[in-house]
């Protein structure tokens, strides 16, 4: 069974990872979307998981201690992923009234505060988090984002909690 295969589900991780940020910047590029800081921390997340998927698959490990470090690693990061984005579908579901207000860019946080208070500002999220710029069957980018990173994420799970071959 093929689809059993760890260097196939883990190659499988490796290249919904590479769709989803080729889409990303399709949007970014080609449609002139920019990314609000919480977009930009979902992708760390889904480049994570991709690293380390490619790792994995290329590794091939055998030992199944091995298997489990490298789908926990991907499980982490993609989990990172879709805690930023339901933070976000949080963020764009609140009233007029009580959206944060727009700080300055992500730019401007990294050149200026140290990490720690970039972290908490991005996840605190700000007025151009709650805009929604880009809608298919109704739902937003981030709405979208949160599915695609759970579907992800229980696949890494999975490979994660699975048995593996003596």
């Amino acid at each position: 069974m093929q689809w059993r295969n760890y260097r196939f589900v883990s190659g499988i991780l490796f290249l919904a990872s590479v769709v989803g940020m080729a889409f990303a910047l399709y949007l970014e590029h080609g449609q002139g979307l920019e990314p609000c800081p919480l977009c930009v921390f979902q992708r760390i997340g889904l480049m994570g998981l991709g690293i380390i998927s490619l790792i994995a698959c290329l590794h091939n490990p055998i030992r199944s201690g091995f298997k489990r470090a490298y789908a926990f690693l991907g499980l982490v990061a993609i989990v990172w992923s879709a805690g930023v984005a339901a933070r976000h579908v949080w963020l764009q579901n609140l009233p007029p009234d009580q959206v944060p207000s727009c700080g300055p860019g992500l730019d401007y946080w990294v050149e200026t505060l140290p990490m720690k208070s970039v972290f908490k500002e991005v996840l605190t999220g700000s007025g151009e988090c709650a805009r929604v710029d880009w809608t298919f069957l109704g739902q937003s980018l981030p709405v979208w984002s949160l599915v695609f990173f759970s579907v992800l994420a229980l696949i890494s799970l999975w490979q994660l909690l699975r048995k593996y071959p003596a």
